[in-house]
């Protein structure tokens, strides 16, 4: 723990993790809307197949960032700047764009559930790169970048169930503000020496 904090702060870490974890948040809470019924078991399997690809994809980019380091280490501060400063205003930009809840399909299908696992942590994998940049202890970057995924995807069926589409794009809009600050401090406290 000492050498990660010495690294990147921790706040940092959970920070991103937050900003992360708010795309599957928000479709937590557009899937909870669908539910008729909701149960435990629901809510249980849909974060945890959240919380398990965004811990994985961030480790494999981590592991392809590690491959090069070498090459970009002159401008990793750049590239980490870049990468977050992309996820973010992605983040931003969907928010604004009209979405069709799905309200005839399942959500606890197998099927949707990984696309929709894959679909919101394919911007954790860009992030992983970015962190082999700043860190070179992952374990607990990806593991409170999984917990709390879980932890706000669980929460999120529930909100869902129960407030429907209300918060959907204002936590996406607060994620990519989140990811965009953190690109902004790495980039400014780079070349501020």
């Amino acid at each position: 723990m000492l050498e990660f904090c010495s690294n990147v702060h921790l706040v940092s870490i959970l920070l991103i993790a937050v900003g992360l974890a708010m795309d599957a948040f928000a479709v937590s809470i557009v899937t909870g809307s669908v539910y008729r019924e909701l149960h435990v078991k629901h809510a249980l399997r849909m974060a945890l197949f959240f919380g398990a690809f965004q811990a994985v994809m961030p480790l494999i980019g981590f592991l392809a960032g590690l491959g090069l380091k070498g090459c970009i280490t002159a401008v990793d501060h750049w590239v980490a700047f870049g990468l977050l400063g992309f996820v973010g205003s992605k983040m931003i930009y969907e928010a604004f764009e009209i979405k069709s809840a799905g309200k005839n399909r399942d959500p606890s299908n197998l099927a949707i559930l990984l696309a929709l696992s894959v679909a919101t942590s394919i911007d954790a994998l860009a992030v992983g790169i970015t962190l082999s940049l700043l860190t070179s202890a992952i374990c607990l970057a990806v593991t409170l970048i999984g917990l709390i995924t879980f932890g706000l995807s669980f929460a999120g069926v529930y909100i869902g169930k129960r407030f429907g589409h209300f918060f959907e794009s204002r936590i996406e809009i607060v994620g990519g503000l989140i990811l965009l600050a953190i690109g902004f401090k790495i980039l400014i406290q780079h070349l501020a020496g």
